[in-house]
């Protein structure tokens, strides 16, 4: 989510004595903490009022309270310490906790908005340690406070500080990331017949020999390496490995070139379903309004966040803020949007979107594998409805809840988000949560987005919850209405106490959007010419960036494109896609690591990693549409990258890879913080590079990086290492893609061809002849042929084939006298049907015997 910048207090400049700037060129800089020693009592320095100071012992120690809920709830300072712009100080301190502890070190603005200098998060031990960290002032300021917060723990410990020394004229600290290794791979593995890629960061200009071993240590493939010169993303002289050619299946790989061996790799078939699946399950820890059931997520339990249990104020019954509204909404339930206890509709609008798209692909592509019910291990599994639509429907029911009530002003238009009227700081639990909790103003982009969403689960939840499905296309009406009769209501970009402002001055991409899925659930007239007139609709909407939350016409372009419809022109629009996909692989070829990613000056953006997987969307939907292999294995090599195969040799996959990102930005992940809490689940994808380091630890560590270099692994690094549900859910779908590449072998030939015709069609019915062709050269001997409906379209009756039907998806099965079709014949059967609501277009894929018809 996006943070406010922290701007430093630039007023202040000019007020301190320059008698620091003198004396911090001497040998002996002065110390700028008073008694930092303790030989005299402990004046100047004080604590809340929880806890007693007691230096006694010549050193400062105090018990501190369990039952705490933030760090500064307790706190030990002294104010008033000096600071000069641009001076390099070197602060150090000796703690002991018993038992150990996590705590805070800072140094800081001693009023709001508390802007650190300083942010450290020392882990204290029974052992006396000295921490020592150095940091560069952006400011001068006479009154910046030594602080250490030691809250938030439910149980009593006790700390003792000594030697606590703050020195100017210390050498700036120069950041140095551990890569590892020179030779970059995807650390989990490659597909045993896809494509194989790796790089080699080295000096050298010309070509390198290099080897494929087996985790026997034995060579089983070798070559020579491609110089590619100066990455600009990286600022690394590389050089590319392609071994494609090596297709036998194992475990520990590695690949040597110029003297370094890379991290361990496998090759094999299956590399996929379990990313899928772990990418998914991060859903169920992000709910909120429901506990998180230990059983199901073993280390994850939790009770139920904002459901009103003191000190919880709860989102049962949440007011607006002052001014915006009369009324108060039960907005409990949906997904935490990131690492805070916000939830925003633009955001978890396209995040919900592209997890019920993730299912509807199984319609139109024959390499889709399927979500059963059971898959993700939820409460809801077993109730004969996929998983993956029971966690997509915890989201959904959160959005409905955002629509202004009728009768009320901007009726039918959607709250923009939900927050805590404040900020509140790492680590905190959702039900501790004690901040007022505050509908936001409506706004156009947001009310498209549940417009968009709304509309697309109207269509997918038909087979399988009609009143639900009626309920989202009636909000989904309602709300495209209200969009049109108020297209300009923006969020305000300087709303962001407790919460990021997602604000967007350009909704043309939302219309777009929103009225391509309601064209596509409906076939209504209306909104097709919508669709049609849009600029947008024959514009270049595929940026080098990716499309995100603030850019989306693509998923109006990528839907129109693949969900099945009448929509006149569509063939220009499917070619449109594969031009796009042509750009993203086009990239891919010519950048050093394989990334389909090309922000302008190498800029990485805020949530790069994001964007790199949504362009593997697109790449995927070419292959979808096309059949063509070079658009899978595209996607196939773009994975890499966030696998492993990256100027900072890691995977930004948590769990993934041997070295992976594993302290991201969260308030109840925060392990890095409070040991008896955990990292964040496997399969939660990091923001990754990015480029404008807004967060101070990164702008202490960062500054001057360049591209794939601006990133740290550190839970205080919002900018650049945040959690959110709009990066899982890419991730989950790109992996799902890869999932039904088995192990990159291409498909093979289709050997039958089936010829679907409508004979006839009323408003709740029709009626339908299927023929099936074995084009093959064998005899096919008993068949079974599936195809799923757009909606809630079924099987009423049916003649020569036994019929079944299970959410949207038809089987048609032989009878005793059809079961045979020699090569060259044919089989016919049909069926009437009824048409229940919307448009009634034939279907996109049919398979025979699991595998795919032409």
């Amino acid at each position: 989510m996006r943070r406010p910048v922290l701007i430093a207090l630039a007023a202040v400049a000019g007020l301190v004595s320059t008698s620091l700037t003198a004396a911090a060129a001497s040998a002996d800089p002065p110390e700028q903490i008073v008694n930092g020693t303790f030989t005299s009592g402990h004046a100047p320095w004080w604590g809340t009022g929880n806890i007693t100071l007691d230096s006694s012992s010549g050193e400062l120690c105090a018990d501190i309270p369990g039952g705490t809920t933030n760090p500064w709830d307790v706190i030990i300072g002294q104010d008033n310490i000096p600071l000069v712009a641009g001076e390099t100080y070197a602060y150090s301190f000796k703690a002991t906790a018993a038992p150990d502890r996590v705590g805070k070190a800072l140094i800081q603005l001693p009023v709001d908005p508390w802007t650190q200098y300083l942010a450290a998060n020392p882990l204290m031990t029974g052992t006396a340690t000295v921490f020592s960290y150095t940091f560069t002032a952006p400011v001068s300021l006479p009154n910046a406070q030594v602080a250490f917060q030691i809250g938030g723990s439910a149980s009593p410990w006790r700390l003792c500080l000594d030697d606590i020394s703050l020195k100017g004229g210390a050498e700036p600290e120069v950041y140095q990331p551990d890569t590892g290794p020179r030779v970059r791979v995807n650390q989990v593995g490659y597909l045993t017949k896809g494509p194989k890629n790796a790089t080699v960061v080295t000096e050298a200009t010309a070509a390198l020999p290099w080897q494929l071993k087996n985790a026997g240590g034995t060579v089983v493939a070798s070559g020579d390496t491609t110089p590619r010169g100066v990455d600009a993303s990286s600022g690394q002289n590389v050089h590319s490995i392609d071994f494609s050619s090596y297709a036998v299946a194992g475990t520990g790989f590695t690949l040597v070139a110029d003297g370094e061996t890379s991290r361990p790799f496998d090759l094999a078939g299956n590399l996929y379903a379990g990313l899928r699946d772990d990418a998914l399950k991060f859903f169920y820890t992000q709910r909120s309004g429901v506990e998180i059931l230990d059983a199901l997520r073993p280390g994850y339990g939790r009770p139920a966040g904002h459901v009103g249990v003191a000190p919880n104020k709860g989102d049962t019954s949440v007011p607006c803020q002052p001014g915006v509204c009369d009324y108060s909404l039960d907005v409990s339930g949906g997904w935490y949007d990131a690492g805070d206890h916000g939830k925003y509709v633009v955001n978890g609008g396209i995040s919900v979107f592209q997890l019920v798209n993730e299912f509807e692909r199984g319609k139109w592509a024959a390499s889709a594998q399927p979500f059963p019910d059971g898959q993700l291990n939820l409460p809801e599994s077993g109730n004969g409805v996929p998983d993956i639509l029971d966690e997509a429907r915890w989201q959904l029911e959160f959005l409905l809840k955002m629509q202004v009530p009728a009768g009320k002003p901007l009726a039918g238009m959607a709250h923009h988000k939900i927050h805590d009227s404040e900020w509140t700081g790492l680590p905190l639990l959702p039900h501790s949560d004690d901040k007022l909790r505050e509908l936001h103003p409506p706004s156009t982009a947001a009310t498209l987005n549940l417009a968009a969403a709304a509309a697309q689960a109207a269509r997918v939840y038909a087979p399988y919850d009609a009143a639900f499905a009626a309920r989202n296309l009636a909000a989904a009406k309602t709300a495209y209405a209200a969009a049109k009769a108020h297209p300009a209501i923006y969020a305000s970009p300087s709303d962001g106490t407790g919460g990021g402002t997602y604000d967007d001055v350009n909704v043309t991409d939302e219309f777009y959007w929103a009225a391509a899925e309601l064209y596509l659930t409906t076939g209504e007239s209306a909104y097709l010419t919508d669709v049609t007139s849009s600029a947008l609709h024959t514009a270049d909407v595929w940026s080098s960036n990716g499309f995100g939350w603030q850019s989306l016409a693509a998923l109006g372009r990528l839907d129109l494109a693949t969900v099945p419809s009448a929509l006149p022109g569509r063939a220009a629009v499917r070619a449109s896609v594969v031009s796009g996909a042509e750009e993203y692989l086009a990239a891919i070829t010519a950048h050093p690591y394989g990334v389909p990613y090309q922000p302008a000056n190498n800029s990485y953006d805020w949530g790069s990693s994001s964007q790199v997987a949504n362009n593997l969307v697109v790449l995927a939907a070419a292959y979808d549409i096309t059949g063509e292999d070079r658009f899978a294995d595209a996607a196939v090599q773009g994975m890499d990258y966030l696998l492993g195969r990256n100027a900072l040799n890691m995977s930004y996959v948590t769990g993934y890879g041997e070295a992976n990102a594993h302290n991201q930005h969260s308030r109840w992940y925060s392990h890095q913080l409070n040991p008896d809490l955990p990292n964040p689940p496997k399969g939660t994808l990091a923001g990754g590079p990015n480029s404008s380091i807004q967060d101070p630890v990164a702008q202490q560590k960062l500054t001057g990086c360049v591209g794939q270099f601006c990133y740290i692994d550190h839970i205080e690094s919002w900018s650049t290492n945040e959690l959110t549900i709009n990066w899982n859910a890419p991730l989950a779908w790109v992996a799902a893609f890869l999932a039904g590449q088995g192990d990159g072998t291409a498909a093979p030939a289709p050997n039958c061809k089936v010829t679907y015709t409508k004979h006839a069609q009323w408003p709740d019915g029709f009626t339908t002849q299927v023929t099936v062709k074995n084009t093959g050269s064998t005899a096919i001997n008993g068949w079974t042929l599936r195809w799923s409906f757009l909606g809630a379209q079924s099987v009423e009756s049916s003649w020569s084939a036994a019929f079944s039907q299970s959410g949207a998806t038809v089987s048609a099965a032989n009878l005793s006298w059809n079961k045979v079709i020699k090569p060259g014949q044919s089989v016919t059967f049909g069926f009437n049907g009824d048409v229940a609501t919307g448009p009634n277009p034939d279907p996109a894929l049919f398979t025979l015997n699991g595998r795919a018809c032409s």
